[in-house]
Parts: structure tokens; C-alpha cells; sequence
């Protein structure tokens, strides 16, 4: 059987993949959404949906390094990985001895193009194609909750000192658009780093939004940033909700709407 990855890489599997380790935290709750988890054997430290997984399957390190002796013990079928979250390295030295599948996704298509992708591979299509569905319709919906809002001028702060925001090419990005949000570091690849100074003397912002992950923002940095920009309106934001693709997306326009 013949695959092509969203890296237009070829994937060749000789049988159905009985035994999965995914390195991504999202494509790991992907895969028990869609009926998967009896077929994982190993994960990330970081992944933690759901909230048993980890003690239930073998731990093989993190995104960005992984333990090899690990992954050789649990004779992988295939492994996920994706390009943001994983190393060219890691992939790499993967590929050498198992099936790698490598996902890169900036667009809400391009996450459902990957859970399509996933119920061909692992024969689950009926349940991918529910999944899409519900994320379609819930997109529709937002859609039209939203046409008549303000287009807000918002920053997304992912990191403290350095201070670094969401930029173009990536699909938080793509998520403010869709929330109907004008990112004021979209004119930016990927995750630019700011001054304190330059965060003081931005022009027409509206909003700022502070993630959850990676860099856990809490109430005090509000505080902070409010010192550095009294103007503007603060507020503490769930990253997984913007920065998870896969089946979060089925909850992530609800909690969208809280946001306007």
C-alpha cells in the first residue's frame, strides 16, 4: 500500500498498521477520536489527551527527542510525526528502520485533508468522515456568528522574554483569520520575537492575546503587559484551542465564541 504524506513523501506499508507511535500531542488525540487507541503503543511526554494516556502506553520521549531503545522494543507499524513539532533529525534517523508519516499543517483543510488521510491508512473512513463533517459544520456556524463582528487588531504572544508571537505561516495564524482577527504580526513568518520597546510603541492594537502553551501565561502577566500597554485589552487564552489541529477542532468554535 502506497501513501503520500503532506510532504509529498511516499509511504509504503506492507499490512494495515497494527502498532502506532505518534510524536505529536494533537495527532495522538486524533487517533483515539477516531477509534485508534487499542493500536497505540507509544507516545510523548506531551501528550496529554487523554489524560491516561501516558500511563497507559510507553513513554518514548519528547517532540523534540526521542528515545530510540524505546521505540526499537515496541516494533512500531508506522510512526506520526509533523514537521513543526518534530526535528528534521528525528524524522530522519526514523525513517531509516520504520514507516514515517509526516504531517504539516498551517490550515484548517490541510487538518482535515491529515484526518481523512488517517481513516484511509488506519481504515477507519466512516469515522473520518464524521469527524469532518462535525468540524465543517461547527466552521459554518462560527462563520456566521462572526460575519458581523469587529475586526480586531490582536497580537499572540506564545513566549516571555524573549517575547515571541504568532506570525504568518502558521496555523494559529490561520485561526485568528478565521476568527475574523487582524494579527498585526501577520506581515511575519513564523514566530518573530519582539522588544519590550517595540510591544510599548505598536500602533492600533486592539487585543492581546496571552496562550496557554507553550509558555503557560497566568493572571500575573496580564498584569505585566498591562504596564507596557495600559491601552489594551488583555486577556489569557487556551492554546490548545488554537494551535491543535485534528479533533479539537470539533470544540475549539465554541470556545471561539466566548472570545467575541
Amino acid at each position: 500500500m502506497l501513501y503520500i504524506d503532506q510532504l509529498g513523501r511516499e509511504i509504503r506499508l506492507t499490512k494495515q498498521p497494527k502498532r502506532i507511535i505518534s510524536l505529536v500531542p494533537s495527532q495522538t488525540e486524533l487517533l483515539v477520536d477516531l477509534g485508534l487507541s487499542d493500536r497505540i503503543v507509544g507516545v510523548t511526554k506531551f501528550c496529554v489527551h487523554p489524560d491516561t494516556i501516558r500511563k497507559e502506553r510507553s513513554v518514548v520521549g519528547g517532540t523534540k527527542n526521542v528515545h530510540l531503545d524505546k521505540i526499537k522494543e515496541l516494533q512500531p507499524d508506522i510512526i506520526l510525526c509533523n514537521k513543526e513539532e518534530n526535528t528534521k533529525e528525528i524524522v530522519e534517523e526514523l525513517q531509516k528502520t520504520y514507516p514515517v508519516y509526516v504531517s504539516d499543517i498551517s490550515t484548517i483543510e490541510e487538518s482535515l485533508e491529515l484526518i481523512g488521510q488517517y481513516g484511509e491508512i488506519f481504515e477507519k473512513v466512516n469515522q473520518a468522515r464524521a469527524l469532518i463533517s462535525e468540524i465543517r459544520s461547527e466552521l459554518h456556524s462560527f462563520l456566521e456568528f462572526t460575519k458581523d463582528k469587529p475586526r480586531k487588531k490582536v497580537a499572540y504572544f506564545i513566549w516571555r522574554k524573549p517575547w515571541m508571537l504568532a506570525g504568518n505561516g502558521t496555523f494559529i495564524d490561520h485561526l485568528l483569520t478565521t476568527n475574523g482577527f487582524v494579527n498585526i504580526y501577520g506581515h511575519m513568518n513564523r514566530y518573530p520575537e519582539i522588544s519590550e520597546k517595540e510591544l510599548e510603541n505598536l500602533k492600533d492594537l486592539d487585543l492581546i492575546l496571552l496562550s496557554s502553551e507553550p509558555f503557560p501565561f497566568s493572571e500575573n502577566h496580564i498584569n505585566e503587559i498591562k504596564i507596557l500597554r495600559p491601552d489594551a485589552e488583555v486577556i489569557l487564552v487556551d492554546g490548545e484551542f488554537f494551535s491543535w489541529y485534528g479533533s479539537r477542532l470539533s470544540k475549539a468554535f465554541t470556545y471561539f465564541k466566548t472570545l467575541h
